[in-house]
């Protein structure tokens, strides 16, 4: 099954969350925090949306950064993802 995100909406899959700190500390499930970096899985098609023209700048593969509380998590074949309207991301992380 696939999510096929309308408007403005886009599809991520959160990157997974470090397990141990820079300095080497291990943390335990509960104490990580969940990254703002997300993968792109897909992109609803822009047009107009709430009067107003939105045209996509984000596209599957790429590698963004969301706000903190943004989308909606959703869980689809055992997988979690999250649908957010594309203002909500906030960077495009270019290598």
């Amino acid at each position: 099954m696939n999510l096929k995100p309308l408007g403005d909406k886009v599809v991520l899959k959160q990157l997974v969350a470090e397990e141990t700190t820079k300095s080497g500390i291990v943390l335990p499930g509960g104490a990580k925090e969940k990254p703002q970096q997300a993968e792109v899985i897909a992109a609803g098609p822009g047009g107009v949306v709430d009067g107003k023209e939105v045209v996509m700048e984000v596209k599957p593969g790429d590698q963004v950064i969301f706000s903190k509380y943004a989308g909606t998590e959703v869980t689809l074949d055992e997988e979690t993802y999250i649908v957010v309207k594309q203002s909500d991301i906030v960077a495009i992380i270019e290598d």
